[in-house]
C-alpha cells in the first residue's frame, strides 16, 4: 500500500481527497436542488465524471507536450474547437448541420483572438502558455455560442406568430427575426460584461494569481489579467454573433418560409 502511494506521490493523493471533497460537495447541492423539484441529478454526474477524467488525460497530455512546438499547441487547441463544438451543438438537436455550424462559431471567435494575442504577444508559442490561455478563449466562446444559439431558438418559437405575420405583410425575414438576433447575441455577451465589470472587485482570476506567486510584477499581472478577459469577451461576441447569423439563416427557407417551428414540432412527434 505505501509503494502504491509513494507511486501516485503525495501532491496526486491530496489531488483526489480534493477532488473527492468537491464532487461530495456538487452531490448535496444537486439533492437540495431535488428536494426544491430541480432534477439535474443525472446532468450532473455525467458532467462530474466528464470533468474529472478529462481534466486528469488533459494533465498526462500537458506534462508529456510541456515543451512541445506551436503546432502541436495549435492541433490540440484544434481539438478542444471540436469538442467544444459537440456540446454546444447538443444543445440543438433539430438543428440541421448544428456540429457544424457550432464549430464554426466558435473556432471564428477563438481563431481571431488567438492570432491577435500573438500578433501583440500578449500570448506566447510555448504549448504550456499557448494551451492554457486558449483553452479559455474556446471555453467562453463555446459557452457564449450555446447560449445565443439556445436564446434565437426560443425567442423565434415562442414568436412564431409575429414573425409570420411580418412575413404575411411583405417584410424582409431578416427584419422580422432582427430583435431576437440582437436580444440572443447580448444574452450571450452578458455573463463576459459582468465579469469584465467586477474584474478586480469581486474576483481575482487564477491566471493573475498565478502570475504574482510565480514573482511577476503585480501591476503587469494585472494589466494582462485585462487583457485574457477583454480577449475573451471578443471571442465569446464573435461566436455568439456568427452562430445567431448563421441560424437566421437556417430559419427560413429561400421562399421566406420559417422553418424552425417545423423543425421542432417534427423532432417532438
Amino acid at each position: 500500500m505505501s509503494l502504491l502511494l509513494n507511486s501516485l506521490g503525495h501532491e496526486t493523493i491530496l489531488g483526489i481527497a480534493q477532488a473527492a471533497g468537491a464532487i461530495a460537495l456538487c452531490l448535496a447541492v444537486v439533492l437540495l436542488c431535488r428536494w426544491f423539484g430541480v432534477r439535474a441529478g443525472r446532468e450532473a454526474a455525467i458532467s462530474l465524471a466528464r470533468g474529472l477524467m478529462q481534466m486528469t488525460v488533459v494533465g498526462v497530455v500537458l506534462a508529456l507536450l510541456l515543451h512541445g512546438n506551436v503546432l502541436i499547441g495549435l492541433l490540440i487547441l484544434l481539438i478542444m474547437a471540436v469538442a467544444a463544438a459537440v456540446t454546444a451543438s447538443s444543445r440543438l438537436p433539430e438543428i440541421p448541420d448544428a456540429l457544424l455550424l457550432s464549430f464554426f462559431a466558435i473556432a471564428s471567435g477563438a481563431a481571431v483572438v488567438i492570432v491577435a494575442m500573438l500578433a501583440m504577444r500578449a500570448l506566447q508559442s510555448d504549448v504550456a502558455i499557448l494551451v492554457p490561455v486558449g483553452s479559455m478563449i474556446i471555453a467562453n466562446a463555446m459557452n457564449a455560442c450555446a447560449q445565443a444559439a439556445e436564446r434565437f431558438k426560443s425567442e423565434v418559437t415562442a414568436h412564431v406568430g409575429q414573425i409570420e405575420a411580418g412575413l404575411a405583410l411583405g417584410a424582409d425575414p431578416a427584419a422580422t427575426v432582427a430583435p431576437f438576433v440582437q436580444r440572443a447575441v447580448y444574452a450571450s455577451l452578458l455573463p463576459r460584461l459582468d465579469m469584465l465589470k467586477s474584474l478586480g472587485l469581486v474576483w481575482i482570476p487564477g491566471v493573475m494569481a498565478g502570475m504574482m506567486v510565480s514573482g511577476v510584477n503585480p501591476l503587469y499581472a494585472g494589466i494582462y489579467q485585462f487583457v485574457v478577459v477583454t480577449m475573451i469577451l471578443a471571442s465569446s461576441g464573435i461566436a455568439g454573433l456568427f452562430i445567431t447569423l448563421l441560424l437566421r439563416s437556417r430559419a427560413f427557407t429561400p421562399a421566406a418560409q420559417l422553418t424552425l417551428r417545423e423543425q421542432i414540432s417534427t423532432k417532438r412527434h
